[in-house]
């Protein structure tokens, strides 16, 4: 029997991820556009997010969930965080029974503050589960540049399925049970990019943006340990690994909306501008509840929370960082 896979969402991370799986088993991947659709299924190409790239001539997309996901063995997917929810609610009646579903989003649910793989455990109990995360930008995944990748999840058999899914000679595949620190990491590096993208925006230097990285990271370790990361998790892939490739590269959404708020641009034009989302916009505010919660601090991630919300400039928030006391690292 063909093991069949899905890939729920067609920007441009879902369709890099269908294409990569195409080539090890037969997959399909829904779309809302119907225009995509159409050309990844007779051209190979998404002329919407990734115009420049050739994708894997077997991989098919549609419109039609049902489509999609009927004979789908598992069901990877890639939607936005704050639209999450509903897809899986539509999906989940049109899929087998109990596969297992993977999640490639990196995001927090405003509102309820929860992971992805907490909205499916809750909408659909006892399904095997997990998250596909680290530094993997999609021109370079597509490109075939040498990329590694941490799925996480705590059942042991979707741990062994995910070398055979997502292995191939350039994308390299390690494991993980942390669940929760590997989605906090991948949710979390999005906020410090918009943050590194504002420092950038306003003018200053590689020791800045060092800067903002290395507190960043602690700020992740210090919440992500209080609810139940691993502080291992935070030092590899989908920790300082993430964090590395989503502050310092240029193909970063999240880092391309900081810098052109630090230039003064208003967020409104920003993201009207843009075809894909920028998660660490809406994730920001739930970093800054969870914390609040949890009575962790959080400084970076509280002024970028404070920027989006209105509260206050970026360079207000960059002197008010400058202004805090000064102590021990930790």
């Amino acid at each position: 029997m063909t093991f069949q896979v899905a890939v729920v969402g067609g920007g441009s991370w879902g369709t890099t991820v269908a294409h990569l799986v195409s080539h090890n088993f037969p997959t399909i991947l829904w779309c809302r556009d119907s225009a995509v659709a159409k050309s990844i299924s007779q051209r190979s190409r998404n002329p919407k997010y990734l115009r420049k790239s050739k994708l894997h001539p077997g991989l098919k997309a549609s419109t039609d969930l049902k489509e999609a996901v009927f004979e789908a063995d598992i069901v990877l997917m890639a939607i936005p965080s704050q639209s999450y929810r509903d897809v899986l609610h539509k999906l989940l009646p049109l899929s087998k029974p109990n596969i297992p579903i993977i999640s490639l989003t990196k995001g927090l649910e405003q509102g309820t503050n929860l992971t992805m793989t907490q909205i499916i455990g809750i909408e659909s109990p006892g399904r095997p589960t997990g998250v596909l995360t680290g530094p993997n930008l999609a021109a370079e995944v597509l490109a075939g540049d040498a990329t590694a990748a941490v799925v996480a999840t705590e059942d042991e058999s979707l741990r062994a399925q995910a070398f055979e899914v997502f292995s191939t000679e350039t994308f390299r595949i390690y494991t993980s049970e942390d669940v929760i620190g590997c989605e906090l990491g991948g949710a979390f590096k999005n906020v410090l990019a918009l943050a590194v993208g504002m420092t950038t925006g306003l003018g200053t230097g590689d020791n800045t943006r060092a800067a903002v990285v290395t507190r960043g990271l602690a700020e992740l370790a210090r919440l992500g340990s209080v609810m139940g990361g691993s502080p291992e998790t935070f030092s590899g892939l989908a920790g300082l690994g993430d964090l590395v490739a989503t502050c310092f590269s240029p193909q970063s959404r999240n880092r391309y909306v900081g810098e052109q708020l630090g230039k003064g641009r208003e967020m409104v034009d920003v993201l009207k501008e843009m075809s894909n989302v920028a998660e660490g916009v809406v994730t920001a505010p739930v970093v800054t509840a969870l914390a609040a919660a949890h009575k962790v601090e959080t400084p970076i991630s509280d002024q970028v929370t404070a920027v989006l919300q209105g509260k206050t400039s970026v360079t207000d928030a960059y002197d008010i960082l400058l202004m805090r006391e000064q102590r021990s690292e930790r």
